[in-house]
């Protein structure tokens, strides 16, 4: 089969879904790990710019014991978006947990912090970042950071 072949958008497509739902598998079975946190980048400069900002909100361990914690701590994310190298703009830049923004064009929003928390204590968390500066798009997968985690991996020795 080749990309000219009738049907190649619906196997590729049937491949992508496939692939898709193992890697959310792989991220939900992971060592300690009580839920799934999928990070959103859009409006990067472009894509690259994108994917290295979502795995610095993915990566960073404050973000991940905020989820666990289900503490919508905004300030946790925006610092991670800073200290990457991607290009942002704090009065382009928004993020919101759960569809509900927490910080839009350089300052903190109003919400309601427990019903965010709410949410966030559910078995996936959705991170959005909005970074108006162009079309890049990227979506990080991770988990969060768990006491089981950190005992899992302090407790035995190599």
């Amino acid at each position: 089969m080749t990309a000219r072949s009738p049907g190649w958008r619906k196997f590729a497509a049937a491949v992508g879904e496939v692939c898709a739902t193992l890697a959310r598998a792989v991220v939900a079975d992971g060592e300690g790990a009580t839920k799934t946190i999928e990070v959103m980048v859009h409006g990067a400069r472009n894509d690259r710019e994108a994917e290295i900002a979502a795995k610095s909100v993915a990566n960073s361990p404050l973000v991940k014991c905020a989820v666990h914690g289900c503490d919508p701590n905004w300030g946790r994310i925006v610092t991670a978006l800073g200290k990457s190298e991607a290009k942002i703009v704090p009065d382009k830049l928004s993020v919101s947990i759960g569809g509900t923004t927490v910080f839009s064009r350089g300052k903190a929003c109003r919400f309601q912090a427990s019903r965010v928390a709410g949410y966030m204590g559910g078995k996936t968390v959705k991170i959005r970042c909005e970074l108006g500066l162009g079309r890049g798009d990227y979506t990080a997968l991770t988990c969060d950071l768990s006491r089981e985690y950190i005992a899992i991996n302090a407790d035995y020795h190599t």
